[in-house]
C-alpha cells in the first residue's frame, strides 16, 4: 500500500510541474525548492479543504478528483462559484493576499489527491525566482482576468438556457461528473429550473 501511495505522490508532483510549465518553463533549482514547500494529500469525498470564515495559509493543486468552491447565504442556500478538476489550483487568493478570512468554502466532491502549497513560502520563492514570476503572470492572465471577464459577461447577457449550453459546451467532462444540483447552483438557478431546461433541449 505504501508503494502505491508513493507512486501517486511521484505522479502528482510530475503532473504539477507539467502544469506549471504549460505556462512558463520552471528551472530544476526552482522546482527543488517548490517541492519542499508542498505536500501531497489524499482526501475523501466531502472533505472541507478550506473553511469559510477562516484565514487560509495555503492553496492546492488537484492531481485527481474534483473540488468545488461555494458560498452560503443567510438562509443556508449554497452557490457554487467554481469547480476545480485535474490540473487546477483551488484556493482563496483574495483571502491569502489580504490575510483575512475567506467568504468561500472549498469541498471535495470526489475522492481527491492534491498537492498543498504553503502560500507565504510560495510568495517568497516567487519574489526570488523569475521563472515562477512568469508562471504567475501567465496563469493569472488566463485563469483570473480573461476567465473573470467571460464569466461576468455571461451572467449579465445570457439567459439560463444559454448559460447551461455554454457550460456543457466548454466543460463537457466536468458536466458529466457533476450532480445536476451542483450545476444548477453554479448557473444561479434551481435544480427544478435546470430539469425543465434539459427536458426542453
Amino acid at each position: 500500500m505504501e508503494s502505491i501511495v508513493l507512486r501517486d505522490e511521484e505522479k502528482a508532483f510530475f503532473a504539477l510541474r507539467k502544469s506549471l510549465e504549460s505556462y512558463s518553463p520552471i528551472s530544476d533549482d526552482t522546482w527543488k525548492v517548490f517541492m519542499e514547500i508542498s505536500k501531497f494529500r489524499s482526501l475523501t469525498k466531502h472533505t472541507i479543504l478550506y473553511s469559510a470564515g477562516k484565514v487560509p495559509s495555503s492553496f492546492a493543486y488537484v492531481y485527481q478528483g474534483l473540488v468545488r468552491c461555494f458560498v452560503c447565504d443567510e438562509k443556508g442556500n449554497e452557490y457554487n462559484k467554481n469547480f476545480f478538476d485535474e490540473g487546477r489550483f483551488p484556493g482563496s487568493m483574495t483571502a491569502l493576499l489580504t490575510y483575512r478570512p475567506t467568504a468561500f468554502a472549498f469541498e471535495t466532491i470526489e475522492d481527491t489527491l492534491i498537492i498543498e502549497i504553503d502560500f507565504l513560502a510560495y510568495r517568497k520563492l516567487m519574489i526570488e525566482k523569475e521563472d515562477l514570476k512568469l508562471f504567475q503572470i501567465y496563469y493569472l492572465e488566463k485563469n483570473w482576468l480573461l476567465a473573470k471577464d467571460a464569466r461576468e459577461t455571461e451572467i449579465v447577457q445570457d439567459d439560463a438556457t444559454a448559460r447551461y449550453l455554454r457550460f456543457i459546451d466548454e466543460k463537457p467532462r466536468l458536466a458529466e461528473r457533476l450532480a445536476q444540483y451542483h450545476i444548477a447552483s453554479h448557473l444561479g438557478i434551481t435544480a427544478t429550473q435546470l430539469s425543465r431546461i434539459r427536458k426542453k433541449l
